[in-house]
C-alpha cells in the first residue's frame, strides 16, 4: 500500500494543500500545483526542494527526497496572463502607491486604549527567539520582506534575482548603527525561508536579532477602512528597555503597517518586477545615508518627519561641534 504524503506549498501569499504518494514524481508534484495555482510546470520555482543538495529532476520520485509530512515548498512563479501583462504593459507610466490614506486616522488609532492592551498582551505572550542578542547603545531598524527587501511575486531561476539591489551592502552599512529585526506579516517558517534564500540568516558581515511574524501583529479598526492588521512597534519597546521611540525606526512598502506608531515608521518605495528594475533600483543605497545621518545627528527619530527623508538634512549635534 502506497503511503499518502500532504505536502504545503507557498505560493504568492497563499498556502496549497497537495496530497501525493511517495512513488510520485517532482513531475507529478508540479502538476498537482499546477490544478491549484494555475501556474504552469515550466514556470514553477521549488526553491527549497533538494536531493543531494541540487534541484531534483523531474523523473525524481518523492521518496528519493525523504519529505517529512507536511512539508513546506516556497515556489516562484508567475501565471501566464500576468507575464503577458508584463510583456505588453507600458514602462514609463508613474508609480501607483497601493496603500491606504491613513494620515487622519493616524493620532486617533496609535493611543486607543482597546489596542494599546492588544500591544500589552503581545508584550505579555509573544515568544521571541532570539537570533543574536541586542548591542548597548545601538539604535533599532526594523524591516519588511516582501515588496521591501524582496520581490516575492516575480519568477526567476534563484532568489538572487529577486532580492532588492544593495541588500547586503545596506544590512552590513546599517548594522555599524544598528540592532535589525526582521517583521514580516507571514509565518515564522516562511521568514526563515527566505532569510537563508536571500543569504541573510548567515551573512558574515551582519547579524539579525530577530524576526517577528504575523502573530505579533494586532488588529485596529478604523471607521474609514475598516479592520486591517499592523505592526505595533510597542510589542518590541515592551520587550527590550534599549529601544524606544526615539531611537527606532521601520521600513515598510504600506504605510498602514505602521498606524500605531506613524512617526517611526518610513514608507519605502515597493521593489516589484525585479527583472525590469533590478538595475535602476538603488532605494537602499540612498537610504543608508539616511539612516547613518539620523545614527549620527538626530537624539530622536520620532521628531523627523520620514516621509520626507529624501530632503533631509541633518543638524549636527552640539557635542560634535564643540
Amino acid at each position: 500500500m502506497e503511503v499518502t504524503n500532504k505536502i504545503f506549498v507557498k505560493w504568492s501569499g497563499k498556502e496549497y494543500e497537495i496530497e501525493l504518494t511517495e512513488n510520485d514524481t517532482v513531475s507529478e508534484l508540479k502538476s498537482a500545483i499546477e490544478k491549484q495555482t494555475g501556474v504552469r510546470p515550466e514556470r514553477q520555482k521549488l526553491l527549497n526542494l533538494k536531493f543531494k543538495g541540487k534541484t531534483p529532476d523531474d523523473e525524481c520520485k518523492l521518496c528519493q527526497l525523504k519529505l517529512k509530512p507536511g512539508f513546506k515548498i516556497m515556489m516562484m512563479g508567475s501565471l501566464e496572463e500576468d507575464i503577458m501583462e508584463a510583456n505588453t504593459a507600458p514602462t514609463d507610466l508613474p508609480e501607483v502607491v497601493n496603500d491606504l490614506d491613513i494620515e487622519d486616522e493616524e493620532i486617533a488609532i496609535e493611543n486607543q486604549d482597546v489596542y494599546l492592551a492588544k500591544i500589552e498582551k503581545r508584550i505579555k505572550d509573544y515568544k521571541i527567539n532570539i537570533l543574536n542578542e541586542p548591542r548597548p547603545d545601538k539604535k533599532l531598524l526594523v524591516l519588511d520582506i516582501d515588496y521591501t527587501l524582496f520581490d516575492h511575486r516575480s519568477t526567476a531561476e534563484t532568489g538572487a534575482e529577486l532580492m532588492r539591489p544593495y541588500l547586503h551592502e545596506f544590512l552590513t552599512a546599517a548594522y555599524v548603527d544598528y540592532d535589525i529585526v526582521i517583521w514580516s506579516a507571514t509565518g515564522m517558517k516562511w521568514i526563515e525561508e527566505k532569510m537563508k534564500l536571500l543569504g541573510v540568516s548567515a551573512n558574515a558581515n551582519y547579524k539579525i536579532a530577530f524576526y517577528l511574524d504575523s502573530l505579533a501583529m494586532i488588529s485596529v479598526h478604523t471607521p474609514k477602512h475598516g479592520i486591517m492588521d499592523v505592526k505595533p512597534l510597542g510589542v518590541i519597546w515592551g520587550k527590550f528597555e534599549q529601544y524606544s521611540s526615539k531611537n527606532t525606526i521601520m521600513f515598510d512598502d504600506i504605510r498602514r503597517n505602521f498606524i500605531m506608531n506613524p512617526k517611526n515608521g518610513l514608507r519605502i518605495r515597493p521593489f516589484r518586477q525585479a527583472h525590469l528594475n533590478r538595475d535602476k533600483d538603488n532605494e537602499l543605497l540612498k537610504l543608508s545615508k539616511y539612516l547613518k545621518d539620523l545614527a549620527e545627528n538626530c537624539a530622536d527619530f520620532a521628531s523627523v518627519n520620514h516621509r520626507h527623508w529624501e530632503k533631509y538634512k541633518p543638524k549636527k549635534r552640539r557635542s560634535q561641534r564643540q
